[in-house]
């Protein structure tokens, strides 16, 4: 146990100011998330664009993909979130059949393709796992950008396995950031389930 402290420390102590501002703007996203507020969306963009630069320095190509996918889904989210300008909200709910058909398609597909990618077309030595961590992230954003219940769940198995993937990789920022989310996850599932039980009893009441 002294042994990964020590570990731990050392990677800290040579984490790039790069890193800390990507970590930062990732913490601020995910609090914007837990309560609903579109600024999770500005936050995270930034936060993107950083984490897919430091992620090719180390050669976590799914990674990086997933992150230039966070990109197009944040800008596709923001847009969704704010067409309440235009007409009804988008409201939180929970994932129908069909969402949960295409939710579960982009994790085991997603894998498979990310997987053979990784493993004959680039010199990755985690193609299982970062393959893993990107797939089920992907549904996640998408369920995120729908604002249904369930993209809590698809991200925190994500986060599961990303955890000690990044730290592998020496990114202690990342992975401590990881960990922080996978916790935030429970709130901000417990959270939009009462919003959307909320909704429904003001309907039906």
């Amino acid at each position: 146990m002294h042994h990964w402290i020590e570990l731990f420390n050392e990677q800290i102590k040579e984490t790039s100011l790069l890193q800390w501002l990507a970590v930062i703007l990732g913490v601020a996203e995910v609090l914007f998330a837990l309560y609903d507020n579109i600024w999770l969306y500005p936050t995270g963009i930034a936060s993107t664009i950083i984490a897919i630069y430091l992620l090719l320095t180390v050669q976590l190509y799914a990674d990086s993909a997933l992150n230039v996918y966070y990109l197009v889904m944040s800008v596709y989210g923001w847009v969704h979130w704010a067409k309440k300008k235009q007409g009804p909200e988008v409201v939180i709910s929970w994932s129908g059949k069909k969402d949960w058909v295409i939710s579960l398609s982009i994790s085991i597909g997603g894998w498979l393709v990310l997987y053979l990618l990784l493993k004959y077309l680039t010199p990755s030595n985690v193609p299982v796992w970062d393959a893993l961590v990107s797939s089920t992230a992907w549904a996640g954003m998408w369920l995120l950008a729908k604002r249904k219940i369930e993209n809590w769940i698809f991200l925190n198995i994500s986060n599961l396995f990303a955890i000690p993937l990044l730290f592998y990789k020496q990114l202690p920022l990342f992975a401590a950031l990881t960990l922080f989310l996978f916790v935030i996850a429970f709130g901000g599932l417990y959270k939009w389930i009462k919003i959307c039980k909320a909704r429904q009893a003001a309907v039906t009441g």
